[in-house]
């Protein structure tokens, strides 16, 4: 493993690797800065602009933007007291209370720290893992990949408040995904004469409209005029009764944050949420969370970072995106060629290991970039969203055009941003759908595969001792949430 870490440390510290790492943290900060945008819409809004570029440097630079964006969304927590993401809420509790004390800088230092050591630490986790988690992997076959998809596509969908919602989206995500062509057969489907349909939807109009079109027309909504709490950086100095405080804050949320972050689909948010709550548990002054209490807030932060980096072991494994975030860095690797599964580890070891040794790097430059610029990044808060808006919006279309040189993908943009927009007007989550369609090719394919292998027979999927354990767990995540909908209407 040393030697595969250094080859990857060999790849990234490549200048032009450099280059796009410093290029990806910093977009990351910035549109995790911005209220209402968040990594994935960035990842999904810049993601054809990567094309001309080396695969694992835009994989680097993609990556960097995913977890860069867990820094940035801190600012609007702590500063304006609005969440960029849902997992910016535990930080928004505490962060804010503390800046209403005077204590703005002193809450983004730790914030700041929590997360590059927890980050650091998820991304050694990402380097041990990952190479025994792919090893397993290698023995699957069709069945084993059918359930393995079906897991992931479903596991998302029965988290959230309202389960039937997400797997309401998961179905319209692999309901998109079977518009086209038959894979097996040639013959169309679902395209209603449209010919622009014939080749299907791709994953890039999708992302874009869903994710970035969608929240800067939700954010446009809301853009009232928002002064942030000011701050400097010798406000950024900690105690040393800070550094006792979150000292076993940002191990316990680093820890509770790389396991949440491993499940499919349980996502920063989750880890925030249970980390914050795991601290309460554990402080001998419980009363002080909620009015500015730091090992909160660092534990918070500490957990939603290490969520980040630990997404993507089950997505580099296994093929299978965690979040929301992982699941664009997937789709990256597909358009640029590269097919994503467990022998990613063998075939293109270069670029995992340059991936988790950019990581390392990323992580040092956002430590470097948020300790002495963090007032600067505030800065960013004061520009009234009504002028950014345009801008974001020219240049998703300009690149998903650029993607395709088809103006169809332009109309499918603003369509599915339209779609995304009334998603998140009727509080549907919108990572399920996309998720389904990423998943979708490999579901359908092995399913196919696998009933043409046991000649029609079900039987198949319960023989294989690996299957079996997984139609297990595909079987609880679809009961898990009924049972929970009949307890809390019991209680």
């Amino acid at each position: 493993m040393i030697d595969a870490l250094l080859q990857g440390f060999s790849v990234a510290l490549q200048a032009e690797n450099l280059l796009f790492i410093f290029v990806g943290v910093l977009v990351g900060q910035i549109v995790g800065a911005l209220p209402g945008v968040g990594p994935a819409a960035g990842m999904a809004l810049l993601l054809p602009l990567t094309f001309g570029l080396e695969p694992v440097t835009a994989i680097m630079m993609l990556a960097g933007i995913m977890y860069g964006g867990q820094y940035g969304g801190t600012l609007t927590s702590v500063l304006i007291n609005v969440p960029g993401e849902a997992s910016g809420v535990m930080t928004a509790m505490d962060g804010h209370a503390m800046a209403r004390k005077g204590r703005a800088g002193a809450a983004l230092a730790i914030a700041a720290i929590g997360s590059f050591i927890a980050g650091l630490g998820a991304v050694m986790a990402v380097a041990v893992i990952t190479p025994p988690l792919a090893s397993i992997g290698l023995k699957f076959n069709a069945p084993e990949y059918f359930l393995l998809a079906a897991l992931g596509v479903i596991a998302v969908g029965s988290l959230g408040e309202v389960p039937i919602r997400s797997l309401l989206a998961g179905v319209l995500g692999l309901t998109i995904a079977l518009i086209g062509v038959d894979p097996l057969t040639g013959a169309p489907r679902l395209n209603f004469g449209i010919p622009a349909l014939y080749q299907g939807i791709d994953f890039i109009p999708v992302a874009i409209g869903v994710f970035g079109i969608a929240e800067v027309l939700t954010s446009l909504e809301r853009s009232d005029k928002i002064e942030p709490i000011r701050t400097r950086l010798k406000d950024m100095w900690l105690t040393a009764e800070d550094w006792a405080t979150c000292r076993f804050s940002i191990l316990r949320g680093g820890f509770i944050g790389l396991f949440v972050g491993i499940m499919p689909g349980a996502g920063a948010s989750v880890a925030s949420l249970l980390s914050y709550l795991t601290e309460r548990k554990f402080s001998k002054n419980p009363e002080r969370f909620g009015t500015g209490a730091i090992d909160g807030l660092a534990a918070a932060e500490s957990a939603n970072n290490a969520a980040a980096h630990g997404a993507l072991i089950p997505m580099l494994s296994l093929g299978i995106p965690g979040s929301a975030s992982s699941a664009v860095l997937l789709a990256a690797l597909i358009l640029h060629g590269i097919k994503p599964g467990p022998m990613l580890m063998t075939q293109e070891s270069a670029l995992v290991w340059g991936l988790i040794a950019s990581m390392v790097l990323g992580n040092i430059f956002l430590l470097v970039l948020n300790l002495p610029m963090a007032p600067l990044f505030a800065a960013l808060l004061r520009i009234p969203y009504v002028y950014l808006a345009p801008g974001i919006l020219v240049i998703s279309l300009v690149g998903a055009y650029a993607a395709t040189l088809s103006m169809a993908t332009v109309w499918m943009c603003i369509v599915f941003g339209l779609l995304g927009w009334l998603m998140m007007k009727l509080d549907i989550p919108r990572a399920p759908l996309v998720l389904a369609l990423v998943l979708a090719p490999l579901m359908e394919t092995s399913l196919r595969q696998s009933l043409l292998l046991s000649l029609g027979s079900p039987m198949i999927f319960v023989e294989r001792p690996i299957a079996a354990m997984l139609l297990v767990a595909v079987l609880f995540a679809l009961i898990a949430p009924i049972v929970r909908v009949m307890r809390k209407r019991a209680a």
